[in-house]
């Protein structure tokens, strides 16, 4: 593609002094590195997408999002990362033309806001798959989280497109080695609006993680007994002091004698699917430990995405001193190993997807000892 003339002017007229100012040992630490965040980025989340897809015991809810999310970083780290490596390989040079900067920004910002949109949403079902199980298990079918990931996707487009048509201005920024928003001050570009909506998601999504956290803790203090005597005919205790066991083990097919009162015109359920209802325990801690997953995932998202949004609030509202090129360098490369990280996080913090990553990629099959029916506890 040949350049446009503004973009080529824009591109080589500092080029001798970024040459001066850059060593070569920075521009291959940078090569490098980047290097790495690719190929991690693509092989990584393309292994975890194959993995969801294959495995039929991972088609539920919570990893659909997560598939999501793997596509996303494969766009990103495929698409635009490669235009970045060159960049730095061309001296902080861009020879693509306006066009190909604009779509290539696009597509960043486009990445960047889909996971923040995502990452909110998911929150919101991790809350609801803990404190409300029951309306989750029902209405969290694979066509709501279609709805949900189409829902995320046009609401990120609708972010990202704008500066399109220089509403916020998409420009390659030699300091940073990509297209992204040309930040500027505050009354001489649009760009904050962005910036504050992003916080905000972000903001929003700890919020919701804190409500879930409450919720739990609220769930685990301990109450004083009171002691409320039971009813009981025939053995089947019912009334304000019962404690539901026998009616449970009366409809998992493990009470005798007649129908209790309380449970008459309901009908006894004696085969393994009724029995199965009684693994609301097991339930319970796979539902944490998904929570826990992406709890991480948002947390090294927000972490690595701090130091540059702190650069780009910098750039916005300070006028005086300008951002150290270390530190500006160091942010923008941390914003790109959040495509790469998430693999890694679902690896060794999710017991169920070593598992299945282990036994159908790997084919490493281990003998099981069989489940009981129900849990004593």
């Amino acid at each position: 593609m040949i350049p446009s003339p503004s973009m080529a002017n824009y591109s080589h007229a500092g080029d001798h002094n970024i040459l001066q100012n850059v060593s070569p040992l920075t521009t291959f630490l940078k090569l490098t590195s980047l290097g790495f965040i690719i190929g991690v980025g693509v092989v990584g989340n393309l292994l975890i997408s194959i993995l969801l897809v294959k495995d039929k015991s991972l088609h539920r809810a919570p990893y659909y999002f997560l598939l999501d999310l793997c596509a996303s970083d494969i766009l990103r780290s495929a698409i635009c990362f490669p235009f970045v490596f060159t960049s730095v390989k061309n001296g902080s040079a861009w020879t693509y033309g306006t066009l190909t900067c604009k779509v290539i920004a696009f597509l960043g910002v486009l990445s960047c806001f889909h996971t923040a949109f995502m990452l909110f949403c998911v929150s919101v079902t991790r809350y609801l798959a803990i404190a409300h199980h029951r309306f989750y298990t029902k209405r969290l079918t694979f066509w709501t989280c279609l709805a949900v990931i189409c829902m995320v996707w046009t609401l990120s487009v609708a972010m990202a497109f704008p500066p399109v048509l220089d509403v916020g201005t998409y420009s390659f920024i030699r300091e940073e080695d990509q297209c992204t928003f040309q930040h500027r001050s505050f009354r001489a570009n649009d760009s904050l609006g962005f910036m504050l909506l992003l916080a905000l998601i972000l903001l929003a999504t700890q919020l919701v993680y804190l409500k879930l956290i409450f919720f739990v803790h609220d769930r685990r203090k301990m109450k004083p007994v009171q002691f409320v005597p039971a009813v009981s005919q025939n053995w089947t205790f019912h009334g304000p002091g019962a404690s539901g066991q026998a009616a449970a083990n009366w409809l998992a097919g493990f009470g005798r004698g007649p129908t209790p009162p309380t449970l008459l015109g309901i009908r006894q359920n004696g085969n393994a699917a009724g029995r199965r209802r009684l693994l609301v325990l097991d339930e319970f801690k796979t539902e944490k430990r998904i929570s826990r997953m992406f709890y991480i995932i948002t947390f090294f998202f927000l972490s690595l995405w701090g130091p540059y949004l702190v650069a780009c609030y910098w750039r916005v509202f300070a006028r005086g001193p300008v951002i150290p090129g270390g530190y500006l360098t160091a942010a923008v490369w941390m914003s790109f190993a959040q495509a790469g990280v998430n693999p890694f996080i679902c690896i060794f913090s999710n017991r169920e997807l070593r598992r299945c990553f282990s036994t159908t990629l790997l084919y490493c099959r281990k003998s099981r000892l069989p489940r009981e029916p129900y849990c004593v506890i």
